[in-house]
């Protein structure tokens, strides 16, 4: 089924049509028994919408690289086993998960645990993590250099300027040797990114750090000597394909689970046939091996177990 992008009003008119309309009808009988009646037609009919829809799995994503991975690789490898994919996308980090509360979908794909917790706590949602699938680690990128050792000192870097992703740029600044340290960065409020631009202990090469909106980093990118650039951006920037990051994160056991995008369903289905078929599937070679030659580097597997 072609995978299909949707608003909350779309996706619930689009499932209100499909309980009305049902399937086809079935070849006639050739039976010479009555007639059944109008109760036992009716069972019938539902008995065999059930059957047709039992080996189908839908699945809430964002698109790049959540309902990528899904359709090009994940819907094959279903098939095999005769299940039916049908890739609902969402262009929001709310839907997918008020959509599979509703019952609406029956996963999604796109969500780290913390933004998981997160969401049940506040929208009083009953979701869980099943498997985890991938990581969009964080990348340092360039237009005008291909190596780290070749940004030179007073080089401009942009990061990006939430508190949670401008910190995690500068924990990657800092693992690459471009910063010793972040300073007093996201300890005290005072001190800012142009402080640590003037911090000759943390920032002995003189970089000029640059806060930016995290979406628009890649845009600014010709105008930067660098930037730490979240995965997600990277590629729909197309990046990776463009100009190579210059190195990535790099993840210890706590960090690994901490980015890793799981896949979701809601309290009680975990153990459900199709839910394990699709895990099995995401977590399969055919994925892995698709992941690491389509998103080089941009988007690893990191095939894990909820913590």
């Amino acid at each position: 089924m072609k995978k299909r992008v949707i608003t909350s009003l779309v996706l619930s008119a689009a499932l209100a049509f499909g309980a009305l309309t049902g399937c086809g009808s079935k070849a006639e009988s050739q039976t010479t028994e009555a007639p059944a009646t109008e109760e036992a037609t009716q069972a019938e009919a539902k008995a065999d919408s059930a059957s047709d829809t039992d080996k189908k799995i839908t699945v809430g994503a964002t698109p790049v690289p959540h309902a990528e991975i899904l359709d090009n690789i994940v819907k094959e490898v279903l098939a095999k086993d005769g299940w039916t994919l049908e890739t609902v996308v969402f262009q929001d980090y709310v839907l997918p998960n008020t959509s599979l509360e509703a019952g609406e979908i029956d996963a999604n794909y796109f969500q780290t645990l913390g933004y998981l917790d997160q969401q049940n706590k506040d929208a009083g949602l009953h979701l869980t993590a099943v498997a985890g699938i991938h990581i969009e680690p964080m990348g340092i990128y360039s237009e005008k250099y291909t190596k780290i050792d070749e940004i030179p000192d007073g080089a401009e870097i942009g990061i990006p300027n939430d508190p949670d992703n401008g910190a995690r740029a500068l924990d990657l600044l800092v693992q690459k040797g471009l910063l010793t340290s972040k300073g007093a960065f996201g300890e005290d409020a005072s001190y800012t990114e142009d402080s640590l631009s003037k911090d000759k202990d943390a920032n002995p090469h003189g970089y000029k750090i640059t806060p930016l909106e995290a979406a628009n980093l890649p845009l600014s990118l010709p105008d930067l000597d660098a930037a730490a650039i979240n995965g997600n951006y990277a590629l729909e920037a197309d990046l990776p394909a463009k100009h190579p990051a210059l190195d990535i994160e790099e993840f210890d056991d706590e960090t690994t689970v901490k980015r890793t995008n799981f896949l979701v369903v809601k309290d009680g289905n975990q153990e459900s046939e199709k839910i394990k078929a699709l895990v099995a599937a995401l977590k399969s070679d055919e994925v892995k091996s698709y992941i690491e030659e389509t998103y080089k580097g941009a988007v690893i597997p990191s095939f894990i177990d909820p913590q």
